[in-house]
């Protein structure tokens, strides 16, 4: 129990520095905000999804505010970010590819904490994909833009599959590095295919607007 405990707080602090990093780098390319800002968004992209993830579990305070490791990761990727801001330019695929590996880590370590806290699996699935996409969805809104998890490519799919993947891990008793890794490493794929060939989720069919003669 002690080395999965290890195991999940390593993968959360790689994931908040991942996604403090995107955040911060998102705020520079999409918004105009000072160092407060930039740093601002990065800690909400970091920590949104860990403080949901917590509230829902009744882990409370949750982690962020009851380990400081949290709050400097996530501080420290934001300062870090800040300092490439002159870079605007060539930050699109690092902001893409680090929202894909904070999705990924968020969404295995989400279900595994859901897990210990005695959910069932369905629920611990879910669970861990609000966790992945939960920092993400705050980010949008606070840049006003409609959350990626509602428009993008494979977005919520692949967390979810990450998540499952961590479930049945557990539930066959071979979770441990390996397994987390590759459940990470699936949602990292899917996504970041998603976004290289324009896959979508299926969406509503609709019927195209009828012509009307002219004149009418």
């Amino acid at each position: 129990m002690t080395g999965q405990m290890t195991l999940l707080l390593v993968l959360d602090l790689v994931g908040t520095f991942a996604f403090a990093l995107n955040g911060a780098l998102t705020a520079v390319r999409a918004a105009d905000l000072d160092i407060v800002g930039v740093v601002a968004l990065a800690m909400t992209t970091a920590l949104g999804g860990g403080i949901v993830r917590d509230i829902i579990l009744d882990d409370l305070p949750p982690a962020t505010f009851s380990d400081w490791r949290y709050l400097l990761v996530a501080a420290a990727g934001g300062l870090l970010a800040f300092t490439v801001a002159r870079h605007q330019e060539r930050l699109r695929t690092p902001v893409t590819v680090l929202d894909a590996a904070g999705l990924s880590l968020f969404a295995v370590t989400g279900a595994s904490k859901a897990l210990e806290f005695g959910l069932g699996p369905v629920q611990a699935v879910i669970l861990g994909a609000l966790t992945g996409v939960g920092g993400g969805t705050l980010r949008d809104v606070l840049i006003r833009q409609v959350p990626t998890v509602l428009t993008s490519e494979l977005y919520a799919i692949p967390a979810l599959l990450a998540a499952a993947v961590t479930v049945l891990a557990t539930a066959t008793g071979v979770y441990g590095l390996p397994a987390a890794v590759s459940a990470a490493a699936l949602c990292f794929g899917i996504r970041l295919l998603g976004v290289r060939f324009g896959l979508n989720a299926p969406g509503p069919r609709t019927e195209p607007p009828r012509r009307t003669e002219s004149g009418d």
